[in-house]
């Protein structure tokens, strides 16, 4: 029972946190969450991940160039996007949470120059000390990317399992060849970016908390 109760609150209590501290993560709690990440499953046991941890000034000069890039107009992905890819359900749930996050930090829809802020301080990993990129193989093969979509989640849970607080950002993912660039990094395709750190207990952001649909919306039982 122990041990469902502390899955239990790992898997409920992690959230996405956009106001960190400054404070770095020691480097044996660094060095111990990649490891367990590194138990993510994965098809055939391939581990078809590639994970990039960038900290300090290497941090500060990504977040340079992302914020140059980004004002440049600069934009590279690797993984095609589309509004296309959302149903009805899914633009109904990103609306009520656009509205919780948005509500949260004060600023309006139409806004401009607040939002622009606000996409400039993602850039910057919300002032968080590290950020982990994560690619996945030059194939692009769904199989392989989803296994590295399985070791994201296990790096999330084992980052707040150590007490670290953490913010999946799928925007990197539309600066690839800025990160690639900035990083000396060759081949791979950029999935996601994850911010971490300590997070800012003042940050009213940070109290967003979304809801998830009744089981029986998203799941079916077949006996």
């Amino acid at each position: 029972m122990a041990l469902t109760e502390a899955a239990e609150r790992i898997i409920r209590g992690r959230r996405a946190t956009r106001a960190f501290l400054a404070e770095a993560v020691p480097e044996e709690t660094l060095r111990a969450v990649f490891e367990l990440a590194g138990a993510a499953p994965s098809n055939s046991n391939v581990q078809p991940w590639r994970v990039e941890v960038v900290s300090g000034a290497a941090k500060d000069r990504l977040a340079d160039a992302l914020v140059d890039d980004d004002g440049r107009g600069r934009r590279t992905v690797d993984f095609p996007y589309s509004e296309a890819i959302y149903g009805p359900e899914h633009h109904q749930r990103r609306a009520a949470f656009g509205q919780a996050l948005y509500g949260a930090l004060g600023i309006d829809r139409d806004a401009r120059e607040m939002l622009a802020a606000y996409n400039t301080a993602s850039l910057r990993f919300y002032g968080a000390p590290h950020v982990a990129l994560l690619f996945a193989p030059d194939s692009g093969d769904p199989r392989l990317t989803a296994d590295v979509g399985m070791y994201a989640q296990t790096l999330l849970l084992a980052m707040q399992a150590h007490g670290v607080d953490s913010c999946p950002q799928a925007l990197l993912s539309f600066y690839a060849d800025t990160v690639r660039e900035t990083l000396g990094v060759s081949g791979g395709k950029l999935l996601l970016g994850v911010a971490f750190g300590y997070a800012d207990p003042a940050a009213r952001v940070n109290t967003v908390a979304v809801g998830r649909e009744p089981l029986e919306e998203t799941t079916r039982f077949h006996r």
